[in-house]
């Protein structure tokens, strides 16, 4: 995606979340896409969230990403893995309080990470300062269809497919069948 933008305008910087080396009111718009669920605890998500509305400048979007409480649940139905009962405490435990843990490293059951609750995401940016628009389903039940490679090669499936992920994207009620949720909000 570099390409798409003049040369003056690139740049990539490694930093934290929650202490961005950015100026006050310097950038149009703020992605988080990963920090919401791999800061596992609420202060420091609440503090990364307002170090995006510091930087953000009046009438900026920010575009915040958050795991969904339910995509363990979901995937574990989905891949078989609610057949090993380590994975079902795991799960137990993601739909509590979305704390998600992998105490023994098993390579297919994520790694130590926050699952939002559509409803809590909302709540955080809020609480962040930032004017919020709208929850979307990124993927929608997309994620889970067994031939996903085949409809998104064929490209009438493919527009289908994200046609009826147009449809669903702002359903609160399934919301968090998503795999992926995202809030949309303004400074």
């Amino acid at each position: 995606m570099l390409g798409l933008f003049p040369p003056c305008c690139t740049s990539l910087a490694v930093g934290d979340a929650r202490q961005l080396n950015r100026a006050d009111n310097s950038v149009d718009a703020v992605l988080l896409l990963g920090p919401l669920y791999h800061l596992t605890e609420r202060t420091d998500r609440i503090i990364a969230l307002r170090e995006a509305h510091r930087i953000l400048k009046t009438g900026g979007f920010a575009f915040a990403v958050g795991v969904s409480r339910f995509a363990s649940t979901l995937n574990g139905l989905f891949w078989g893995h609610l057949d090993d009962p380590e994975f079902v405490e795991i799960v137990k435990q993601d739909l509590i309080d979305g704390q998600h843990r992998n105490p023994n490293n098993h390579p297919n059951y994520f790694t130590k990470t926050f699952f939002h609750h559509p409803e809590e995401l909302r709540a955080e940016v809020e609480e962040a300062g930032f004017h919020f628009e709208k929850t979307l389903a990124i993927e929608g039940p997309g994620w889970l269809l067994q031939n996903f490679q085949e409809h998104w090669n064929e490209l009438g499936r493919r527009d289908r497919l994200l046609e009826a992920i147009r449809w669903l994207e702002t359903e609160p009620s399934i919301l968090g069948m998503s795999a992926h949720i995202m809030a949309v909000a303004r400074k």
